[in-house]
């Protein structure tokens, strides 16, 4: 039986979007990953490259959840300390790793089998199964151009 192609094209650019944020942050240093680059920002998440990062890890098990529950009612909930760029990198690979899992056997369902889902996020937007993916990836490369961006300014 063959995955379904959309969901295999999808994740491979997921893939790639962790790719290359994870090849930022093989280039800094760990003083450099927590240091507070944006004291005005009202969402703690941005406040840091460390942040950044684990805000992206978390949203990636919370959209690998979602899709998770298509399958099952497990909800794995994110909260682990990622204070070190090792660690970060450690457990962007452990997110990707989980997101593929979630999948279960709809990686072998039709397009039209899964155009049925949709999923109500709790920020409120509904998603179907493929723009949650698209959102992900998008999700992924915007903060790695704030993370850029963050590298360029002196502080």
């Amino acid at each position: 039986m063959k995955k379904n192609e959309m969901l295999t094209a999808l994740v491979e650019e997921y893939e790639r979007a962790v790719v290359d944020y994870k090849k930022i942050l093989k280039n800094i240093s760990n003083e450099e990953f927590n240091l507070i680059r944006d004291k005005e920002a009202t969402d703690p998440d941005c406040k840091s490259i460390q942040t950044v990062s684990f805000h992206i890890i978390q949203f990636g098990y919370t959209y690998a959840n979602y899709i998770q529950s298509i399958s099952t009612k497990g909800w794995l909930k994110y909260n682990k300390k990622i204070d070190l760029i090792d660690t970060a990198i450690e457990e962007v690979d452990k997110m990707m790793v989980y997101t593929k899992e979630s999948f279960h056997e709809n990686w072998y369902k039709t397009n039209k089998e899964l155009e049925k889902y949709s999923f109500k996020t709790r920020w409120n937007v509904t998603y179907d199964l493929e723009q949650l993916l698209e959102h992900a990836i998008v999700h992924i490369l915007r903060h790695r151009r704030q993370v850029e961006n963050f590298l360029k300014k002196e502080i």
